[in-house]
């Protein structure tokens, strides 16, 4: 076989760039290792970007996210029992759309079974071969046969465990991680949410997230130590210990069920550097990982995908290698931004273990000032809804 571009793994990331390409007369072929019930089954993010809605535009399948996203204009934090809503609309004159990343990988999924495009799941033993050539190729082993696929380029948006990066040599590729003592606990559940808009809120228990997928769906978060298993919280363990968090007066609005989905979701942060080796680029968490406390995951990879589709594009229709050479530093300007938002938000609304008296005061100190200064809100809702692209 042969494809113009070869993409590893089969996420919402290398389905959006799949999808784009095609959109614009791009042949590619994605390899998938798990099957595509696995793919959808990952209860991820859904706190959508202007610059997603506007990738999934270009990729033609924001069909069910007009019906069903929900535009937000804010959200409230809450600080030991000081409440503060970031007006998006007032201070950046933008908003972020609520729309479950489950939904994403199913919209993109059926748009590139509707297309014809080839997919192939269940590629195991995937390999990377000739990144420093004039063409390149890929081996992959499926029922037990190997195949080859040549092409011009590979985009790795396989995930942080995946392949692609690992093809890098060791002595190129820069590390860069910082990882956090805790873990977020999160339930997904059929009930209404607490509130319309996100809460992020410090305790002195611990970090709250009260999130939401639609008017009828909620995920919630606790902050728990790495230590907790899943099978220490029962449904009813977790609902108590979110209202004696939230307080009495949010609790008094609390809705709760039968989880369907629950889960222990450790906090890191990473970035891999140069995200383009040769023929090979990666995109999405192949390069870096995000706490989930500034939403920029699914993001990330977003901006990650119109980078390189646009610079793919630019390079087919124009013989013009300019967007693949500055591919990596265009994407890295954005990642370090919103890495240092995500770092920030999380060392302000998290209870770190160990930290003193003037720890806490310098918390308190950091959430005042950043609402009773001028632009601090400004600065907050900003971030929150998306760097320039």
């Amino acid at each position: 076989m042969r494809t113009q571009v070869v993409i590893v793994g089969a996420g919402p990331s290398g389905l959006l760039l799949g999808q784009i390409l095609a959109n614009n007369g791009i042949d590619n072929i994605i390899l998938e290792r798990q099957t595509g019930e696995y793919v959808l089954g990952r209860i991820r993010a859904g706190i959508l970007e202007s610059v997603t809605v506007d990738a999934l535009k270009r990729a033609k399948v924001t069909g069910n996210l007009e019906k069903d996203g929900l535009i937000h204009t804010g959200c409230e934090l809450v600080h030991n029992d000081k409440s503060y809503r970031v007006d998006f609309e007032k201070e950046v004159g933008r908003h972020v759309v609520v729309y479950g990343q489950t939904e994403v990988t199913r919209d993109l999924m059926e748009a590139r079974e509707a297309s014809g495009l080839t997919t192939i799941y269940e590629a195991a033993d995937v390999k990377l071969h000739n990144l420093d050539g004039k063409t390149s190729y890929v081996t992959y082993v499926k029922d037990g046969e190997e195949s080859r696929i040549d092409c011009d380029f590979i985009a790795g948006c396989d995930g942080f465990h995946g392949v692609s990066r690992k093809s890098i040599p060791a002595d190129i590729l820069k590390e860069y991680e910082k990882t956090y003592p805790f873990g977020w606990l999160g339930i997904l559940s059929d009930t209404p949410p607490v509130a319309d808009e996100l809460i992020y809120l410090k305790h002195e228990r611990g970090f709250v997230l009260c999130s939401q997928r639609s008017k009828t769906r909620s995920r919630y978060y606790l902050q728990v130590p790495l230590t907790d298993k899943v099978e220490d919280w029962s449904d009813e363990r977790f609902w108590e210990e979110l209202k004696l968090r939230i307080g009495p007066e949010r609790a008094a609005s609390l809705v709760t069920g039968k989880s369907i989905e629950k889960s222990i979701a450790p906090l890191r942060s990473f970035v891999s550097e140069p995200m383009r080796y040769h023929n090979l680029f990666l995109a999405g968490d192949a390069a870096h990982i995000v706490p989930p406390t500034g939403a920029k995951g699914l993001n990330l990879a977003a901006s990650d995908v119109l980078y390189l589709s646009d610079a793919l594009i630019d390079y087919y229709e124009n013989n013009s290698s300019e967007g693949i050479d500055g591919y990596s530093d265009r994407c890295l300007k954005r990642i370090w931004g919103a890495e240092r938002f995500s770092w920030y938000m999380t060392k302000m609304m998290h209870k770190f273990p160990g930290l003193d008296s003037w720890d806490e005061k310098m918390q308190e100190a950091e959430f005042d000032q950043l609402f009773n200064s001028e632009n601090g809100a400004r600065l907050l809702a900003e971030n929150y809804v998306g760097l320039p692209y």
